[in-house]
């Protein structure tokens, strides 16, 4: 018994470490990396409490939201988004909070901006997204640090906008085409 009781302690204290929520300052020092410098200093900035639960962090003075690293994932991922797409992005992280991923996660937010239900923006909109195996806050670097390029135009086709529907070497590329979240993929080729 006291070994089970040992064992399962451990393994509270190993999680408990592993999810340890950094300051807010690190938070958005991490988060706003995934911006463009010059729209850095007045991002608005979500990260997380104490508990692993999302909150503003900063309030932001111009168009740009930044989402910081989870601290329950063991890499680094940050995420910049224009602010007309914060209802559509808070709608996808209430999903993954239900449990609801991949496909149909996509088909509700697509069936509810449809509707009328769930604004989203017509013309051209930008995510930035950070990622790497780590997050220094003593440098302010990201290790292995790769950044791609979401670009949301918002029910185009390859027939409107002249692109492929498949991922090509590092060229754009149409993604869920001629729906509500569709976008244009940028994905540079990885070091």
């Amino acid at each position: 018994m006291r070994v089970r009781i040992g064992l399962a302690a451990a393994v509270c204290a190993s999680i408990g470490l592993a999810a340890e929520v950094p300051s807010p300052q690190v938070q958005i020092a991490g988060a706003v990396l995934a911006a463009p410098a010059e729209l850095r200093d007045g991002a608005a900035v979500l990260g997380f409490d104490g508990q692993g639960g999302r909150v503003k962090l900063r309030e932001g003075t111009n168009e740009m939201i930044c989402l910081a690293s989870d601290p329950a994932k063991t890499t680094f991922e940050s995420a910049c988004y224009h602010k007309d797409l914060e209802p559509f992005m808070a709608r996808g992280r209430e999903l993954l909070a239900q449990k609801i991923t991949g496909a149909r996660r996509n088909e509700i937010r697509n069936k509810e901006v449809e509707e009328g239900n769930l604004p989203m923006p017509r013309e051209p909109r930008t995510l930035y997204v950070l990622t790497g195996s780590n997050f220094d806050a003593a440098t302010g670097k990201v290790e292995d640090s790769y950044v791609r390029w979401v670009i949301y135009v918002p029910f185009a086709t390859p027939q409107s906008t002249g692109l492929s529907t498949k991922a090509s070497d590092g060229a754009p590329w149409l993604m869920s085409a001629g729906t509500a979240a569709a976008h244009i993929m940028i994905n540079p080729p990885k070091k």
